[in-house]
């Protein structure tokens, strides 16, 4: 990429704050909206209502959405993968655009399948201006895509037709993590590109420390958060407990739906000391089965963010995670023991070891860990920059009429 395309992303990386304006309507475009099964359509969700708390009109449309739902697409093969991962594809309709879309300041895509490609056509014949969310991570969907994974350049492919499909023709790009941001210019992604996290909601609060070096009681609880897909590595985890000095007191949670449940579930049995528990926990339920634990593990190799572990960490849960060029989560880690080599699972071992053993560290750096992550990482902090830019939008779209 030339280094007039640099200067330009370097450029917008950063929402100019502006001052008080009038409130804007804006549409999101979501397939999946009416739910919380992942991690897009959950942040979608609480974006919204964060930004109608904060005074400005949310008209969400996608499956399940209350006021401009859309019918499911279904699609051979494809629909059955996503379902496990609690996605499922929306059928575009004019006239679902058209009156989502009339009188809104400005339209914002999730994902660039057909639902977001024909969605922007709509908008752009209604002379809206058009961002976009960079939510899908090429090399997740390569974990996913069976023999396809070992294909030469595939990943290159994708971040190609994914720019070809949406992202070329949007105002701006909107990623969570500068990790994704540097993935885009390596893909020659030229258009405006801001760096905002995707935050937590407040109802994320940390659990009640133990006192000085008391130590966990037992069992020890350790929790992990994700997709059950082969990118997310708890084949890992589950291994690396098998192999900790505490197998014998440790009880795993992996708080998540997807495709290899099942073999994560008779992986555990045969190798760890306890039951483990394996599965979908409704996101409500979430904050307090995090303060319930004691340790979070992080082992994806592959993430353009990843809010679960920022709600554990806000949780007051110190994290151990998987250092990956692939993932952005190991900018979370605040100390060396916060992180360990990507598939070393003797490393994982001895770091989730090392934080049993030194329980007072445990104590002390579970306080810091959700001190930091309420200092920067609120969704009211991430929403207000969303806006920000999309004012921004706005703003050099009139100009550019």
């Amino acid at each position: 990429m030339g280094a007039q395309s640099e200067e330009k992303n370097t450029a917008q990386a950063t929402p100019r704050e502006t001052a008080a304006q009038k409130p804007l309507t804006i549409a999101m475009v979501m397939d999946t909206s009416g739910n919380r099964g992942n991690g897009t359509s959950n942040s979608a969700l609480q974006w919204a209502q964060e930004l109608e708390r904060q005074g400005h009109t949310v008209r969400l449309l996608g499956i399940g959405a209350p006021e401009y739902p859309a019918r499911i697409n279904r699609i051979p093969l494809v629909s059955w993968i996503a379902s496990k991962q609690q996605m499922q594809f929306a059928q575009p309709s004019a006239t679902l655009f058209d009156r989502a879309f009339d009188g809104v300041d400005i339209v914002h895509i999730y994902t660039p399948f057909k639902f977001g490609r024909y969605a922007l056509a709509a908008a752009r014949e209604k002379g809206l201006p058009v961002t976009a969310g960079f939510h899908v991570q090429p090399e997740n969907i390569m974990y996913s895509a069976g023999p396809l994974r070992y294909v030469p350049g595939m990943a290159k492919f994708i971040y190609w037709l994914f720019h070809h499909w949406l992202y070329r023709n949007v105002d701006a790009i909107h990623i969570p993590t500068k990790l994704g941001r540097e993935l885009l210019l390596d893909h020659n992604y030229s258009e405006p590109i801001f760096v905002i996290s995707n935050g937590y909601e407040p109802r994320f609060v940390p659990k009640t420390q133990r006192a000085g070096d008391e130590a966990p009681g037992k069992p020890i609880r350790v929790i992990a958060s994700g997709r059950l897909s082969n990118e997310k590595n708890h084949v890992e985890l589950i291994e690396a407990i098998s192999r900790c000095s505490h197998a014998d007191d440790i009880e795993l949670t992996i708080a998540g739906t997807g495709p290899i449940r099942h073999k994560l579930e008779r992986l555990a049995k045969k190798k760890l000391k306890n039951p483990a528990s394996i599965g979908f926990h409704k996101n409500a339920t979430m904050p307090a089965l995090l303060r319930s634990n004691d340790l979070l593990v992080h082992p994806s190799i592959a993430d353009l963010e990843s809010v679960s572990v920022i709600e554990g960490m806000a949780s007051g849960l110190v994290p151990v995670i998987a250092d990956s060029t692939l993932s952005a989560a190991g900018q979370f880690s605040l100390c060396p023991e916060s992180s360990y080599p990507v598939k070393d699972v003797d490393a994982l071992a001895n770091s989730i070891d090392w934080w049993l053993d030194h329980p007072a560290e445990l104590n002390k750096w579970g306080a810091q860990y959700a001190e930091h992550t309420k200092e920067h990482y609120s969704v009211e902090s991430s929403v207000r920059k969303f806006v920000a830019m999309e004012r921004q939008v706005i703003e050099n779209h009139r100009d550019t009429r």
